[in-house]
């Protein structure tokens, strides 16, 4: 016989982002996207001092023109007929002077150029006088090509840097930006995970696990509210004790037993008033408390409901094995102490139990007599 092997299907795992990894990435962006905008920066700064350091020499160069300038018009002029404006080789002294002047600027452009932060071509040292005017305007004029060629090339670089850096910049925000939106949205779905386990909690530790009604803590704590609030109000507790339940998970199991305590909850919720609370104590025994009545009447009617519940429950199950003893305890006419108030009902329902069971009775207030009254 062929056996056919069904493949088993792996459930792909579902990629989960990680608040650590995350937070590392991030930071290795950060720290990376500062150093680089730290090495900008002093380019940056570097490419400042060059453009400064290249108008400097730029307004030398401006000022050796100026020089070499007047020297060319004082050659070209008539030479002066009076002794005193000439020197002893027969050159006129304003010519003289405004070569010297020449010769001072020439000589403060080169070393200014030789003290450049970046190697430049320097100037032909030459005396003035020797050096052919024009020859010197040509260097001059290559000079001042060079460094302003050099000066704009520096203001691109200057931009482009700028560009970067802003660029740089922009990312870093969007980074830290979506870094922050991360961690947030992580925050908030531990926060919202952790309410609802503490919700879960709280509830686990306020109800019954097996039929979902409030357990003893709860309805102590609701009682303590009712009867010690700012304006304590009279109340009453019904104790319930399940007869002959035990012969249930005897001869059925306890699954049917179970069964029947679930759907024993679900009556008693929609049997009682929207503010009255129906708890489960343990085993099977259940408390009601009720709060705004109308007096005895009154509960002898939830009572009454109370065990038709039980009786419904039963015969709708088949069993026909469990009925319900009631004791009945009211703060402050038959209770003084609401403290005391789950003692007395249970006392009132063990009063029940030893004159027959399936009944009710009130507790006994001191001073008098009173006997429990089964049902119609």
């Amino acid at each position: 016989m062929k056996r056919t092997v069904t493949p088993i299907r792996l459930a792909s795992p579902r990629w989960r982002s990680q608040p650590v990894a995350i937070g590392v990435i991030a930071l290795a962006c950060l720290v990376a996207g500062l150093l680089y905008i730290a090495v900008q920066v002093r380019a940056l700064y570097s490419d400042h001092f060059q453009q400064q350091y290249a108008s400097l020499v730029l307004e030398a160069v401006a000022r050796a023109d100026s020089a070499l300038d007047a020297a060319s018009l004082l050659k070209r002029a008539p030479p002066s007929k009076r002794p005193s404006d000439t020197t002893s080789n027969g050159v006129d002294k304003r010519y003289r002077q405004a070569l010297d002047q020449l010769d001072t600027r020439i000589t403060d452009l080169d070393a200014l150029i030789g003290s450049s932060p970046v190697p430049a071509p320097r100037l032909p040292q030459a005396d003035a006088t020797v050096k052919s005017l024009d020859d010197l305007r040509q260097s001059l004029a290559a000079t001042a090509d060079y460094w302003h060629t050099r000066r704009d090339a520096i203001s691109t670089d200057v931009r482009r840097r700028t560009l970067r850096v802003a660029s740089v910049l922009a990312v870093l925000t969007v980074v830290v930006t979506g870094t922050l939106l991360a961690a947030l949205v992580v925050f908030a779905r531990r926060h919202r995970h952790l309410t609802g386990l503490t919700h879960r909690f709280q509830h686990a530790a306020q109800h019954d696990a097996m039929t979902g009604l409030p357990n003893r803590q709860q309805l102590l704590a609701r009682l303590d509210g009712v009867a010690v609030g700012p304006a304590p109000e009279p109340c009453a507790l019904l104790y319930i004790d399940l007869d002959g339940f035990k012969q249930v998970n005897d001869t059925l199991g306890h699954g049917v037993g179970d069964d029947f305590l679930v759907a024993l909850a679900q009556r008693f919720r929609q049997s009682l008033r929207p503010g009255d609370l129906v708890a489960r104590m343990g085993g099977d025994e259940f408390a009601a408390l009720v709060s705004g009545y109308g007096g005895d009447a009154e509960l002898v009617g939830i009572a009454t409901r109370l065990m038709n519940c039980v009786g419904d429950t039963d015969a709708r199950m088949g069993l026909g094995l469990v009925r319900a003893s009631i004791g009945i305890a009211t703060y402050p006419d038959r209770v003084a102490d609401h403290r005391l108030l789950v003692a007395a009902a249970d006392s009132a329902m063990y009063e029940v139990k030893r004159h027959g069971k399936n009944g009710y009775a009130f507790a006994i207030p001191p001073g008098s007599n009173s006997a429990p009254i089964p049902p119609a």
